[in-house]
């Protein structure tokens, strides 16, 4: 088969822009070389929808965000999506700091951030009580909001495959040819042909340009790694609000944050590292992380923390997206150098990869037969007692409590197997509806969650994985009857 679009990559800018296309009378692939979605830097950010004030005037981040952060409601809406719009803070820590909340200011507003107001340290306060007595002045950004990155990247592939995308994971594209008119991604022999390709790569998208034959690609990234924390629930300051300190030239900074979810997390540093897949998390990294999150809100503490990890920013040499087609591959879309504020921004880059791309030659009719949002997830930890009775004599599934940290029940699983890109391992399932996300970290749940996959899955115990090959729970020669202890 020959695609009318072919799509590199499986974050948010990838599988944002296959859920776009999905609306149109289209043949649509992606191409992942993880198992999963959301696999890269998507499931490991800040989960901040920014309110587009840190961007310079004039460039495709600030366009990008801004537009972004204002669709994010309503696009969370149709994806069944948890948003919060909790608005964030920039503060300042003395007078010396002041311009740099000016320079803010001054941005947004040309921006079209509406809303963005200076304010004291008390007024801070009073908008966010957990912050620091030190804390001079701020600049309050009403319009910022929080989401479930890898959540909101796996709902938009889900929409995707319904409305008939392909996704071809562990395929990780080597190079993109031109063999007959077409264009061909090559993975260790095996090939995708497409009239169109778009190279939302992440961190290797610019090596995967120049293995495609632009060894004179104007962009270099810098893979920079950012380290975060975890903090429980009920444990330490009850943030509500986005807290950062003011930037500097590595980014946005160290920052202190609710989650949709109910958590705190903490971070990230920024360090430059010579691998786009170092994602390793050091104590130094750490202290880092919470020396700064104690100078926001002096409650943070390591007590606190119930896992790390680190992602991998995929920083452009230009400071600026790269939007463009290639000048040397009729076809080739390149989506480069989407970093921060690349979650926000990926409402309104998708519309401006569509639109390149129907611009370059695509077809654009719209499908009346596509479905552009998701089917509700049961989210049982949240429904009243009255309806959660109901659901149970519906589906006793649902009165089975499989992750008790979480509250997430065994019919949550089974659908999150059943659906579309549903979960084949733990890490899958964890990512879909948070089992194992809690204080235990899946030390009570996960023997459970791998019988469900076992048996829904119909394979052995033993082929059951953590987050793939080489990560099976137990060894083949300890199965017994198909159940595990715990």
């Amino acid at each position: 088969m020959t695609y009318d679009v072919l799509i590199v990559g499986g974050g948010i800018t990838g599988c944002m822009t296959a859920y776009r296309l999905s609306g149109y009378k289209l043949r649509v692939a992606l191409a992942e070389a993880a198992d999963d979605v959301a696999m890269g830097a998507t499931k490991a950010n800040s989960a901040i929808v920014h309110a587009g004030y840190d961007a310079v005037p004039g460039t495709l981040k600030a366009k990008f965000n801004v537009a972004g952060c204002a669709e994010m409601p309503e696009l969370a809406r149709l994806l069944d999506v948890p948003y919060k719009n909790c608005g964030s803070l920039v503060c300042a820590f003395s007078e010396e700091e002041m311009p740099v909340l000016q320079e803010l200011i001054e941005r947004g507003e040309k921006n079209g951030v509406p809303g963005l107001e200076i304010v004291s340290g008390e007024r801070a306060r009073e908008i966010e009580p957990t912050l620091s007595d030190n804390v001079y002045a701020a600049l309050w950004a009403p319009t910022a909001g929080i989401v479930c990155p890898y959540e909101l990247c796996i709902a938009a592939g889900e929409v995707a495959a319904q409305n008939g995308c392909d996704f071809y994971f562990d395929f990780p594209v080597e190079r993109i040819k031109m063999a007959e008119g077409r264009l061909v991604a090559v993975s260790h022999g095996r090939e995708i042909a497409a009239r169109f390709v778009v190279n939302a790569a992440g961190v290797y998208a610019a090596e995967l340009a120049r293995a495609s034959g632009e060894e004179d690609f104007p962009v270099d990234i810098i893979p920079r790694r950012g380290e975060y924390a975890l903090l429980d629930k009920g444990k330490g300051p009850r943030v509500r609000r986005v807290v950062f300190a003011c930037p500097s030239e590595r980014g946005k900074g160290i920052l202190v944050s609710p989650t949709v979810d109910g958590n705190v997390i903490v971070g990230p540093n920024a360090h430059r590292v010579d691998s786009g897949d170092d994602t390793s998390v050091t104590s130094e990294g750490l202290e880092e992380v919470f020396a700064g999150g104690k100078k926001l809100v002096p409650g943070v503490s390591s007590r606190d923390m119930i896992t790390s990890f680190a992602g991998v920013r995929a920083t452009p040499s230009t400071g600026d997206f790269y939007v463009k087609p290639s000048e040397r591959i009729p076809g080739l879309l390149h989506l480069v150098g989407i970093e921060s504020p690349g979650l926000a921004s990926s409402p309104a880059l998708s519309h401006a990869a569509v639109k390149l791309l129907g611009e370059m030659g695509l077809a654009l009719e719209e499908n009346p037969d596509a479905k552009m949002t998701r089917p509700p997830k049961i989210r049982f930890r949240l429904l009243r007692a009255s309806e959660k009775n109901e659901l149970i004599k519906r589906d006793p599934s649902y009165g089975r409590i499989v992750c008790r940290c979480e509250t997430i029940t065994e019919g949550e699983i089974l659908d999150a197997i059943r659906r579309p890109l549903g979960a084949r391992d733990l890490d899958m399932v964890k990512r879909r509806v948070r089992a194992g996300m809690g204080r235990c970290q899946g030390g009570f749940c996960s023997p459970r969650v791998a019988e469900i996959l076992s048996k829904e899955l119909g394979i052995p115990l033993g082929d059951v994985t953590k987050k793939g090959r080489g990560s099976e729970i137990v060894p083949r020669d300890s199965e017994s009857d198909g159940e595990l202890g715990g």
